[in-house]
């Protein structure tokens, strides 16, 4: 699937419906609802909630992220964004930004090393 037919599909689909005709500030809301769901999974994921299996978790988080999308492409068609532009232009920022992968390497070390500190910290009180 590419992701400018995607998109497409997404803005007629919804015509079809009338979901076209929802605010966008309102479709932002839906997609924050939607990212607190995949957040609560998220802390599952990681051990600080206990999860019904990981078979179970990992499809809820497929369709979690699932939902999250279909309102972030929403947000984009209402908006006059092309999601497929967007993002290879976020690419070639991100190329530019980082193309040194030894420096990239570097400051996720440093990263690691701060959450490290931040977490010995929190662990001594």
């Amino acid at each position: 699937m590419q992701i400018r037919e995607y998109q497409q599909w997404l803005e007629a689909w919804d015509k079809a419906r009338g979901w076209d005709r929802v605010a966008p500030a309102h479709t932002l809301i839906h997609a924050l609802e939607e990212l607190g769901e995949v957040a609560r999974l998220m802390l599952q994921w990681e051990g600080y909630k206990d999860a019904a299996s990981p078979e179970k978790l990992h499809a809820d988080l497929e369709e979690e992220l699932s939902d999250v999308f279909v309102f972030l492409f929403k947000l984009a068609y209402q908006t006059g964004v092309d999601v497929e532009a967007a993002l290879a232009r976020g690419q070639a920022k991100a190329e530019g930004r980082y193309d040194d992968t030894e420096q990239a390497r570097a400051m996720l070390a440093r990263y690691h090393a701060r959450q490290a500190e931040e977490y010995e910290r929190l662990t001594q009180k």
